[in-house]
């Protein structure tokens, strides 16, 4: 049986791989600039998420590897001027194309694997998605540094 290809198919697996069907238009979009008639090319694609939030953004959709390499840049080149910034940009600007890699290897997997449409779509569902505790580790070390900042301005304040 063909594997197959049509743009509908591929559209549910998208869906189906960002877990937020709010979300998967803006997916689809980025992941059409990433491939040129069957040729994958990194391009810019702009994420205000991946730009604030650096490796976080990359962890929450799962690509566990470009998350700890940014998170290594981030800790060597931040104690260079203006380089943080840069990071910010490039992380902003590229790592909607590791989400895009991220899609393409599991839709590959999915594939060679599984012939029948519906459970692959299932399957990109489970393995696929984000992670919703870094949603709550982020809250939580918000909060932690938060208080500490509070805690240190506090006397000041009582005066």
């Amino acid at each position: 049986m063909p594997i197959p290809k049509d743009e509908e198919y591929y559209n549910k697996m998208i869906e189906a791989y960002i877990g937020k069907e709010e979300e998967t238009l803006w997916y689809q979009l980025a992941f059409s600039k990433f491939n040129v008639n069957g040729v994958d090319t990194i391009k810019w694609n702009w994420s205000w998420w991946a730009f604030g939030l650096g490796f976080i953004f990359l962890l929450y959709r799962k690509q566990y590897i470009p998350a700890l390499v940014l998170f290594f840049l981030s800790m060597s080149v931040g104690i260079i001027p203006f380089m943080s910034i840069i990071l910010m940009i490039l992380s902003g600007g590229y790592s909607t194309y590791f989400v895009y890699k991220g899609f393409k290897s599991k839709l590959l997997e999915i594939e060679a694997n599984i012939e029948d449409e519906e459970t692959r779509i299932e399957t990109m569902r489970e393995v696929g998605g984000y992670n919703q505790w870094v949603v709550w580790l982020y809250i939580a070390f918000m909060l932690l540094i938060s208080g500490m900042v509070l805690v240190m301005i506090s006397p000041f304040m009582i005066q």
